[in-house]
């Protein structure tokens, strides 16, 4: 989908301290060859005193008064997560959404894993477009991974789980970037990558194990990983192709592709293999010192890109995410440095 008129007005992220990575090899909570295949740096290691709701509105509050639009202005609000968010059965997007922004805002949870927050931006720019005055919209994202129900350096190979809250600000009357396109691609058949051997009638303490389902889905569905690889790399490719092709932009004009962190050797193939794009041109080395925030990993690197001034007027940036059954795609322009850059660390870049 092409849309003409929706912005990105605003950013914000709240990451708690980093953790070094080798520590947690020294502490044995993560094997030291998956450290050295995953090349992280450090990760995003919340305490106890931070609840996820109150990191989204951390990252709302921010991104909400750098956008400089009156909250009044906002029509919704959506908020994703992929973890416990501090309280069952409970209408976490109204929290957010009465703590950043005001209390009779419309507020909804988007849930689709690691896809989430990219199919929200999606979702509210279809929303943007159907207002007849000013508009904005605000989307958040907030995760805190803990034991003993998730193990973040060993829940799943090749990715080790961050914590920290982000949010972006849309609106249909301008912004520094212009989002050209989004575009969404499902394989609802996939969702049994994420389910495992079936499920419960009641919410149970046994600890998040990654390879445990991604097993039994090989079981029971047949064709073996590299059928479920296949099935994954032609939604992503379908969906950046849309996209691109709405966007009316070629895989080589794009400055930053903004994709999903995991291990280097998953963000390489990703670039390389599925973009087109060198790793050089990626947030990898963001998401080197944060780990994978959730559905948050979009949101918190293009607001590092926007603070350290590495945007330029003119650029095109892709975002990526994908999760067990949908993947989503956004294509944005930047259309003039954001006021809270840092225009003295601009990088050059070739």
């Amino acid at each position: 989908m092409r849309w003409e008129s929706v912005y990105v007005a605003g950013t914000g992220a709240w990451l708690p301290e980093p953790y070094p990575a080798r520590a947690a090899v020294e502490a044995g909570v993560y094997d030291q060859e998956q450290f050295e295949a995953d090349g992280l740096v450090s990760v995003s290691v919340a305490g106890e005193e931070v609840t996820p709701p109150d990191m989204a509105v951390h990252a709302a509050t921010t991104a909400l008064k750098r956008s400089g639009l009156d909250p009044r202005t906002v029509r919704l609000l959506l908020h994703s997560y992929v973890w416990f968010q501090g309280q069952t059965m409970w209408p976490v997007a109204s929290y957010v959404a009465d703590h950043a922004v005001h209390w009779s805002v419309p507020a909804f949870e988007v849930k689709q894993e690691c896809n989430a927050a990219v199919g929200a931006l999606e979702l509210a720019a279809r929303h943007l477009s159907c207002e007849t005055g000013a508009a904005s919209a605000v989307l958040t994202t907030g995760d805190r991974f803990a034991e003993p129900l998730i193990n973040r350096w060993s829940a799943e190979a090749g990715l080790v789980y961050g914590d920290g809250g982000t949010a972006l600000v849309l609106s249909n009357q301008g912004g520094f970037a212009r989002v050209l396109s989004t575009a969404t691609r499902a394989d609802n058949r996939m969702e049994s990558l994420a389910r495992g051997a079936g499920l419960s009638p009641l919410p149970t303490d046994e600890p998040y194990d990654h390879a445990a389902r991604f097993a039994h889905h090989l079981q029971s569905r047949g064709g073996g990983i590299r059928e479920a690889a296949d099935r994954l790399v032609a939604m992503v490719k379908g969906v950046v192709d849309d996209a691109l092709t709405d966007a009316a932009t070629d895989p080589s004009a794009i400055a930053w592709a903004v994709v999903p962190t995991g291990g280097q050797d998953k963000m390489r193939r990703q670039a390389e293999q599925l973009l087109g794009v060198p790793g050089s041109r990626t947030t990898w080395e963001f998401g080197s010192r944060t780990g994978h925030l959730g559905a948050g990993d979009q949101f918190a690197a293009f607001n590092d890109l926007a603070e350290r001034g590495a945007l330029r007027p003119g650029d095109r940036v892709l975002m990526l995410s994908a999760g067990p059954g949908a993947a989503s795609c956004a294509v944005l322009e930047i259309t003039g440095a954001p006021g809270w850059a840092a225009p003295a660390r601009r990088e050059a870049r070739s």
